[in-house]
């Protein structure tokens, strides 16, 4: 057998060499593209995602934004009352149900709604309740401050933040803080009376 002399060896090396810098090459390319590919496939996905949660329809030249928020289980029924929704403020350690129609016996047993769109909805969603010391009452309202959490729960919109952006009393006969006016925004009003039932209190908070 012929013996191979130093320039072919050397002619082979870089052959081999040359080899396996296009076998690096073509495994860094296939892995890059699997990779593009995965990524334009994420980013798909998340597109769709958001095209559910964000689902911008023009009506009466306003932007409607419809958000998609996890279901919650909430009672249908309160000692025989309809339920509409789950109040929580945890600043003052209230957690209720809110009533589905308003009449003094319902008042006289939870929190009601009195008045607006169906809970966490675009509107103003008012919630009368009584001021007496009951746990599902609102004899603690008076220690809220602007600033402070309001959360509330129903079983089609899911669970929703809103912040208190106002606080102050009207005369009984005052309903101006029943306005449905929100600049198409979610908001909620807390209604109560004072001990001596001569004024409101009105607290008002909107969607975070």
């Amino acid at each position: 057998m012929r013996k191979r002399n130093k320039k072919e060896k050397t002619f082979i090396k870089t052959k081999i060499i040359i080899n396996i810098i296009l076998l690096i090459f073509l495994i860094f390319f296939v892995v890059n593209t699997t990779f593009g590919i995965y990524k334009e496939q994420q980013i798909k996905e998340k597109k769709e995602i958001s095209n559910k949660i964000t689902n911008k329809n023009q009506e009466n030249g306003n932007i409607i934004i419809e958000d998609i928020k996890p279901k919650e289980n909430i009672a249908e029924e309160y000692l025989e009352y309809k339920v509409d929704a789950k109040l929580e403020v945890p600043k003052i350690n209230l957690e209720t149900y809110v009533l589905k129609t308003y009449t003094k016996q319902a008042l006289d047993t939870c929190a009601t709604k009195f008045w607006g769109p169906n809970p966490n909805e675009i509107g103003n969603y008012c919630i009368a309740g009584h001021n007496i010391k009951k746990e599902n009452m609102f004899y603690r309202l008076n220690e809220l401050q602007i600033g402070d959490k309001i959360y509330l729960s129903d079983n089609k919109n899911g669970k929703w933040e809103y912040i208190i952006y106002d606080i102050y009393k009207v005369l009984p006969e005052d309903t101006s803080s029943l306005k449905q006016d929100t600049n198409n925004k979610r908001e909620i009003t807390l209604i109560t009376c004072t001990n001596y039932s001569n004024h409101r209190i009105i607290i008002k908070a909107k969607e975070v």
